[in-house]
């Protein structure tokens, strides 16, 4: 990682400032340290999603060919998905 040139400001009122603090103590970092990697962690979730990403050649042929690879049944996958979970309602075999 490159040396830290830049800055950031915010503004916050005192709750979210003595929140932010008690934080960073209870992890035994600064506020600083503290904020920037939850704000960074944050940033890289919401961009994990996007549909926009980069390979290289190698690597974006072979995504490319597994694309084109017919669909294939996976031993088990069916029954898995379809079976009763414990967070159905009604089990068949528990008595209710």
């Amino acid at each position: 990682m490159s040396a830290k040139a830049e800055r950031l400001h915010l503004r916050l009122d005192p709750e979210q400032k003595a929140l932010l603090e008690a934080a960073s103590e209870a992890t035994g970092s600064t506020v600083s340290t503290f904020v920037l990697t939850a704000a960074t962690e944050a940033a890289a979730s919401v961009l994990a999603d996007r549909r926009v990403f980069v390979l290289d050649d190698d690597a974006w042929q072979a995504f490319d060919e597994a694309l084109d690879r017919p669909a294939a049944e996976v031993t088990g996958l069916r029954d898995l998905l379809t079976a009763p979970t414990v967070l159905d309602p009604h089990r068949p075999g528990d008595g209710t």
